[in-house]
Parts: structure tokens; C-alpha cells; sequence
């Protein structure tokens, strides 16, 4: 049955955006060309921005626009818990479409996503590329190699993300399901929501749409990746270049950063790998430690901060205050 000849899913996006108002003029414009069938709403947090945002979505007046402004920046998780939530009470959404400020469908994505059969999938990863047409690399979804043989034998044969990670074929080919995806370009129905709940706020960034995606996984929710739905993420930078190459190219700044990247990261492998989480980590900690040498005079805070996410991340606590992180990262002499 073709889209025109049924009744179209009512599709609400979510933005999440702190301080790229140049990213998110070109995100809200490509969304608001969609015609309202293929996107009813378009709900904005606005993770506290300082750079003129508030200002100016307070002078947008489309009516397909919700702006919901917060006093404090709760990172990308608490965004999207914010979003999320308020898409779901205040618009009776069929699906949500989950994005960050820099990314954005590419034209006939959302048309592409409601020519899908209704019954298909629970949730639905879109194609992400980069401007320049590569595939973006940190939005390439995965299968969990501790739930799948084949990805699993790979993975421990050096395989790397390449193991477990979907291939650059499959994005010529048709959907399939997956396990694990990100925030960009992610569909989900409301009746999901309803059932699984939102992201977790206290995951602040990193990880937050990893753990998210694979506890539906876990709990039997059907995950599609569907190449024909493209986003483009405008992440130009880091074009060609893996997260983990991001990482160590620049390493990871503001310092804090690390704190929750290497946190968050224990609370998804100890998801996805279940009772082989703890062999695993002879081989985690030892190159996390490793990492101190790209920091040069900054290594004694960068291990400090690695410190507190191991001791936090094993134990499972969330209980780290954003500003108590942003003082652990202190340097020496900084108040």
C-alpha cells in the first residue's frame, strides 16, 4: 500500500540543541520544508544556550514549531529525556524522529520513512552520511557481537568496530535489524515510548543513545536500519575518521568529557556483554590507562577523572553532580 493511500503516522521531531545556532537554522529550515503530513511537530530543547539561540527561536513564529528552553544545560541525554517527554504529553505523536542540532533529513527522508509498512519495526535507524557523501562513521549502527555469533568471531579476530558494526554494504542494501544505533536520524513509535521509558538524564552525553537503543533491543523491541532514510551529519571535522580516531587526534575536551565517556561506556558494555563483561575489561582498562599519554601536562587529570568513571561506572552510580565533575576536572592552580 502506498503512503498517499493510508492514513500517515503522526511524526513528531526532536531537537536537541546547546550553543550551534548556526546548525540548527539549517536543521529547523530542512525540517519545516516537510510538508505536514510527514511532520506534524518540531519540539526544540534548548540545553541552556548562550550564544543568541534562545533569542532567536523566541522570534520564530511557525506554527509547527515548540520551543522548550531550559535554565540549565543537562547535557544531550537530558535534552532528549526533556524532548522526548514533552513531544509525547503535549503532541500525541504516532512516532518521534530524534536528532541533533547539526544533523538533519535529507530531502525525501521522511517520505521514505512513511512508505515503510506500519507493522515493520518498533524503531528505525536512518543512513547517516556527511555532507560530503561518506558514510558518518559514528552513526554507524551495530549488532551486539555478544548476542551474535558471526559478529562475535569477527570482533575477536581483530575485527575492531568492523566487527561488530554494520557494513558499508548494507547501506546500498536492503533494512535489516540491528541491535544498537545512535540519536541521529532514530525513529521510534510512541507505543515503544510508552513501554520502555525515556533516556536517562544522569548519563548527561556519551552513551546515553547506545544504552538506550540496546536496553530496547534486550527487552524485544524490533530495530530496523533502513538505508533508503538518509540523514546528513554535520560534522565536517571528523570526516573519514572513527570516534575513537576523533579521540585520539584531539582527545577528548573540555577534560570533563572524560568522566562520562569512559563512564557511560562501562554501563553499555556491562549491557551488552552480560557475564563475559568482567574478562572483558582485562583488555578495556589496560588501554583506557593508556590513553594519559595523549594528554601531556594534563595526563594527572585526565587520570584522576578516569578514576572516578571506573570506580563509578563498576559500581553503577549515576550520582555525580555535573558541577561536581566540572571540579574534578579542575586543573592544578584553577579555581
Amino acid at each position: 500500500m502506498a503512503f498517499s493511500d493510508r492514513a500517515p503516522r503522526r511524526l513528531v521531531a526532536v531537537v536537541v540543541t546547546y550553543n550551534r545556532l548556526d546548525k540548527l537554522k539549517v536543521t529547523l529550515a530542512r525540517l519545516l520544508e516537510s510538508a505536514a503530513e510527514e511532520l506534524a511537530m518540531v519540539v526544540v530543547a534548548d540545553n541552556a544556550s548562550t550564544d543568541g539561540t534562545g533569542a532567536w527561536l523566541a522570534g520564530l513564529s511557525d506554527p509547527r514549531l515548540d520551543i522548550l528552553s531550559s535554565p540549565v544545560n543537562s547535557g544531550g541525554a537530558g535534552g532528549f529525556n526533556r524532548g522526548m517527554r514533552h513531544a509525547m504529553e503535549q503532541h500525541a505523536p504516532d512516532w518521534l524522529v530524534v536528532m541533533d542540532d547539526d544533523a538533519r533529513p535529507e530531502p525525501g527522508a521522511l517520505a521514505a520513512f512513511h512508505a515503510l509498512p506500519p507493522e515493520k519495526w518498533e524503531a528505525v535507524a536512518a543512513a547517516v552520511y556527511f555532507p560530503s557523501g561518506e558514510i558518518c562513521e559514528m552513526n554507524r549502527p551495530s549488532r551486539n557481537p555478544f548476542w551474535h555469533r558471526r559478529e562475535f568471531l569477527r570482533t575477536l579476530l581483530g575485527g575492531g568496530r568492523s566487527g561488530f558494526h554494520i557494513p558499508p554494504s548494507a547501506y546500498e542494501g536492503e533494512g535489516f535489524g540491528i541491535d544498537v544505533t545512535s540519536f541521529v536520524g532514530f525513529f521510534i513509535s510512541a507505543e515503544v515510548v510508552r513501554r520502555i521509558g525515556y533516556p536517562d538524564p544522569r548519563l548527561f552525553i556519551y552513551g546515553d543513545d547506545g544504552i538506550y537503543t540496546l536496553g530496547l533491543s534486550r527487552d524485544g523491541g524490533r530495530i530496523g536500519f533502513e538505508p533508503g532514510i538518509r540523514f546528513e551529519h554535520d560534522l565536517t571535522s571528523f570526516a573519514g575518521a572513527s570516534p575513537d580516531q576523533a579521540v585520539q587526534r584531539g582527545r577528548l575536551a573540555p577534560l570533563w568529557k572524560v568522566y562520562y565517556y569512559h563512564r557511560n561506556l562501562l554501563f553499555l558494555y556491562r549491557m551488552a556483554a552480560g557475564a563475559l563483561f568482567w574478562p572483558a575489561l582485562i583488555a578495556i582498562i589496560p588501554k583506557w590507562l593508556l590513553k594519559a599519554r595523549h594528554y601531556g601536562g594534563d595526563a594527572g587529570v585526565f587520570l584522576r577523572l578516569l578514576r572516578r568513571a571506573m570506580v563509578d561506572g563498576l559500581l553503577q552510580r549515576k550520582t555525580m553532580t555535573h558541577a561536581e565533575v566540572l571540579d574534578l576536572a579542575r586543573r592544578p592552580g584553577e579555581e
